[in-house]
């Protein structure tokens, strides 16, 4: 047994949305373009009527996945907690819709279900049962910055919207499948926690929204030089008609601009292995590897650690191929966007080789 190959059709987002692809030219694709056959999904954007699905979508997908003989690994499910005019949602109505989301896995024969970091730890323990009576595994998702061990005494980090991060998180899960002896509750190691630079399709687009597009590649090559702070007191005296922010959603965001550690260290993973559900295999732009025709890695995110991790502490599970470069050029027109299809395609390229490398 080895490591495993499948894709997030979320890869596919900006094909699915210009009417390119439909799901089914995507599962066609992990198979006939890939080789693969691990498929994940995101709820609400694959199942057509969701969260009631028709008899008629649930035969189409199982026929479809039994044609090209694809496995549904992960279903990633999110809890929309403010759907209700009247109030937001409380915990107990918080698992009544996991436990929902669990069911409607299983009917579509997913392995897996994937909830975000921010669901409380109670709410997946009231799910558990229901988890275990339809044989489908919870798995909470470890994204950056969230890390796999927690920091340090007294250090702590805020995450975005200036919220302090939880960095006990997975020894949470970990305790809780202790807890109950059960395989059914683990972990979804994103490898966005393994960036360790700014990808080059958020420079770009940093550089589009920008004045002065030389103060980010400033920005980025003294990263090492100045703490955040110093970098945007300097920004805002060389550029004081700019919008510099450490965060958030507007302006110029120095801190990820600046970024040169990453959330979590490869050695981590050593640890979680068992706990392990499935894992993101997050990247943004695959380039050519210089003197190495047709071979291709991600210049922001560590995998070829990570994997060797992997590989040493012998998981077997899947990695899903989670394309998110396009989301920093969506703000141009569509002759300039990315092929996703090649994209992922040069990412398997990459896997496939480093799995070869670990035999």
């Amino acid at each position: 047994m080895a490591i495993k190959r499948g894709v997030s059709l979320y890869s596919y987002q900006q094909s699915q949305f210009f009417k390119k692809m439909d799901w089914k030219d995507q599962v066609r694709e992990v198979r006939e373009g890939l080789g693969a056959d691990g498929v994940e999904i995101i709820d609400e954007a694959t199942i057509r009527d969701y969260p009631f699905p028709s008899d008629q979508f649930v035969y189409e997908w199982h026929n479809y996945l039994a044609r090209y003989r694809c496995k549904a690994i992960t279903m990633d499910v999110y809890l929309d907690t403010m759907q209700w005019r009247d109030h937001v949602m409380n915990h107990e109505e918080a698992a009544e819709r996991l436990k929902f989301d669990i069911m409607i896995a299983a009917k579509l024969g997913f392995r897996n279900v994937r909830c975000l970091c921010a669901v409380p730890i109670d709410v997946i323990e009231m799910a558990l049962p229901t988890a275990e009576k339809y044989d489908v595994r919870i798995g909470k998702e470890i994204h950056a910055p969230f890390p796999i061990k927690r920091y340090p005494e007294g250090v702590t980090r805020e995450g975005m919207g200036g919220f302090p991060i939880n960095d006990r998180m997975c020894e949470e899960i970990m305790a809780l499948a202790d807890k109950y002896h059960t395989k059914y509750v683990g972990l979804v190691p994103d490898f966005g926690i393994f960036q360790h630079s700014a990808s080059q399709p958020r420079i770009d687009w940093q550089k589009r929204h920008c004045k002065y597009p030389e103060a980010i590649d400033f920005i980025v090559q003294n990263k090492l030089n100045y703490s955040v702070p110093e970098m945007i007191r300097l920004l805002q005296e060389k550029y004081p008609d700019e919008e510099w922010h450490a965060r958030g959603w507007t302006g110029i965001q120095v801190e990820g601009l600046m970024q040169h550690e990453s959330s979590a260290q490869p050695e981590d993973l050593r640890e979680i292995v068992p706990y392990i559900v499935s894992m993101h295999g997050k990247f943004y732009q695959m380039t050519e590897i210089p003197g190495e025709p047709g071979h291709y890695e991600d210049k922001a995110i560590d995998y070829a650690n990570p994997i060797r991790v992997l590989n040493q502490e012998g998981f077997e599970g899947y990695i899903d191929s989670e394309y998110e470069g396009q989301r920093d050029q969506q703000d141009r027109g569509i002759e300039f966007l990315s092929d996703e299809v090649e994209e992922v395609r040069r990412h398997h390229e990459m896997l496939q080789r480093l799995f070869d490398t670990m035999k």
